[in-house]
């Protein structure tokens, strides 16, 4: 299931990532679910590339993403659901992987390899690190993504009957999947494989939009870190969540980084910066503060 919203530059490449793994009408749907795009003629283009294999299913209005997700939930016809964002993309071999990882291990709920990091030009960054040197069942698991999200949607498919149990998406746009993976990680085994088998894009329109401007998304993930409080042990919510507080702390520093180098944007920043302080503070913080302030300060010059 691919949920879509001006994304189309990248809709074609996502597209053909599946198709080259495609093992049939029998055993695989493809859906791509389209938030009324005005980037494109998104039909056309699921046309063109998927020559009729693909399904096309366009919202009548712009919903949202959580309603579109929902969408692609109730559209969803097979055992094993993998939700693939448009810009987003599968190496060769996710999918006999992740099924046969979910086929061995019938407990687990979900299935997700490691994944990369690629760029606007699909050129490779970095990957993941790994969660551990082989496949099968992840330990401690619940504790360990309680701490900070570990998991894209393009690297984790998930048993349809387990979305049926609990639910899906819901509360804020931004992190909404690390509070779905930690309610399934609550209730049911996770399978894993350290193979690279996915690749999540890391692009500047993904943190240019309004959420950035007022950090709304890291009020977003505040309000997951509030939410997944009660889904951990009593004895270790409080270490759990300052782990997640320090971590998105500086992982804020590093968006304002990347915002600065591609925009200039300086209201964008400092709203980082201060929700930033607000979540947690150490001297590693404050180096990271000055030394941004510093290359802001050379720019006004």
């Amino acid at each position: 299931m691919v949920p879509v919203y001006n994304c189309a530059g990248y809709l074609t490449e996502t597209l053909e990532s599946v198709l080259v793994q495609d093992p049939g009408r029998e055993q695989m749907q493809i859906v791509v679910v389209d938030d009324a795009s005005t980037d494109a003629d998104v039909a056309a283009l699921v046309q063109r590339v998927g020559a009729g294999r693909i399904t096309y299913h366009c919202q009548p209005k712009n919903v949202g993403s959580l309603r579109n997700f929902e969408t692609c939930l109730n559209l969803a016809t097979g055992h094993y659901i993998h939700l693939l964002h448009g810009d987003d993309k599968v190496l060769p071999g996710y999918y006999e992987k992740i099924g046969a990882l979910l086929d061995r291990y019938p407990e687990a709920g979900a299935a997700f390899s490691r994944y990369q990091y690629i760029d606007e030009d699909s050129a490779y960054l970095y990957p993941q690190q790994p969660e551990q040197q082989a496949d099968g069942l992840l330990s401690n698991w619940l504790v360990r993504l309680g701490e900070r999200q570990r998991i894209q949607y393009c690297a984790i498919s998930v048993r349809r009957s387990v979305y049926e149990e609990l639910g899906g998406f819901y509360g804020v746009t931004y992190g909404e999947d690390w509070e779905m993976w930690m309610r399934i990680a609550r209730r049911y085994a996770m399978a894993y494989t350290p193979e690279v088998l996915s690749a999540y894009r890391m692009h500047y329109q993904s943190i240019s939009g309004q959420s950035f401007v007022q950090a709304k998304n890291l009020h977003d993930l505040q309000w997951v870190m509030n939410t997944i409080h009660a889904y951990l042990p009593d004895e270790v919510r409080g270490s759990v969540r300052r782990t997640a507080l320090r971590f998105y702390a500086h992982y804020a520093l590093k968006i304002a980084n990347r915002i600065w180098h591609r925009s200039y944007n300086r209201q964008t920043v400092k709203a980082q910066i201060q929700e930033a302080l607000r979540m947690h503070q150490d001297p590693g913080l404050y180096w990271k503060i000055a030394k941004l302030y510093t290359k802001m300060m050379l720019k006004a010059l």
